[in-house]
């Protein structure tokens, strides 16, 4: 049972993270001003942080998806949701009014981004810790002997 709840979550965390990635594509710009009204990282390096998060975000989605790699790729979205939660949450605390950036939207970042951030987080946890299957590395390869 508990195989079949981490295979569910792993693909619905993975639709999540491909849809999210995807959906702030096409207007990168926008996700750019969204991370740097956030106030956390130097300007110069919010185009390129901003595209890192989103192919990051793609990368991660893909592998979940595809189970390749799905106790890694579980590891970094908890490690970029762990990440989110401290910047919106700080934002909050400094009384900045912005928006989430998140799916691409203009939603605005509030106390249930957070939770909603936080509950992710558990999950990708979850499938990270439970993750099955798939490749996390070569099969290692009999030792051959020599016959001399």
């Amino acid at each position: 049972m508990r195989a079949l709840a981490a295979s569910g979550a792993r693909l619905v965390l993975g639709a999540l993270f491909l849809w999210a990635s995807t959906t702030k594509v096409p207007d990168m710009a926008a996700f750019a001003e969204s991370v740097a009204n956030y106030r956390i990282a130097p300007p110069a390096l919010v185009p390129a942080l901003a595209s890192a998060v989103v192919g990051i975000e793609m990368l991660a989605g893909v592998a979940l998806l595809a189970n390749v790699w799905a106790r890694a790729a579980a590891w970094v979205i908890a490690a970029l949701l762990a990440g989110f939660t401290v910047g919106l949450t700080s934002a909050l605390v400094r009384g900045i009014d912005l928006a989430c950036g998140c799916f691409g939207g203009n939603d605005p970042a509030t106390w249930w981004t957070v939770l909603r951030d936080v509950a992710l987080l558990a999950l990708a946890v979850f499938v990270a810790r439970n993750a099955r299957g798939g490749t996390t590395s070569p099969a290692p390869q009999p030792a051959a002997s020599r016959l001399d």
